[in-house]
């Protein structure tokens, strides 16, 4: 599952901003592809943390996301091109909009600034401390292995 489908939902998942309800749909997305996996019907009254019992896994999609978009972030601060200014809010210009109705626009570094403040991110810069902080994807080989 995590070969084939996870490859495929969570395509640009490095670049999307998560809301609460997003959260929640993925998360039951993961839910319902265990239980297809599974072949639980939608009549039976399985709980989901039964499910997770019967694959032997928990809930980490979330944590494969912001995974996944702490390393294209770091990737992109090490770089220092025009992505890096983009992103940051650097580039002067464009259309200025005050006054705007509504909640405050959630930008891509907002998410990562929850988890660990951006200046954290700038510590991109060394990667063996990124690596230790968020993560890398090699640490999925030697969880198989155990």
């Amino acid at each position: 599952m995590k070969c084939y489908i996870w490859s495929i939902a969570l395509y640009g998942a490095e670049t999307w901003t998560l809301w609460a309800v997003n959260q929640k749909q993925l998360e039951s997305f993961e839910m319902w592809c265990w239980r297809r996996m599974e072949k639980i019907s939608w009549t039976d009254h399985v709980r989901n943390v039964e499910v997770l019992l019967r694959v032997k896994e928990q809930r980490n999609i979330l944590h494969e996301i912001s995974k996944r978009k702490a390393n294209w972030i770091g990737h992109i601060l090490r770089r220092k091109c025009l992505l890096q200014r983009v992103i940051e809010g650097k580039i002067k210009g464009g259309i200025e909009v005050t006054g705007r109705r509504g909640r405050k626009r959630r930008k891509l570094l907002d998410d990562l600034k929850e988890r660990r403040g951006y200046s954290y991110l700038e510590e991109a810069l060394d990667r063996t401390v990124w690596r230790a902080g968020f993560g890398d994807r090699s640490d999925r080989k030697t969880r198989k292995k155990t």
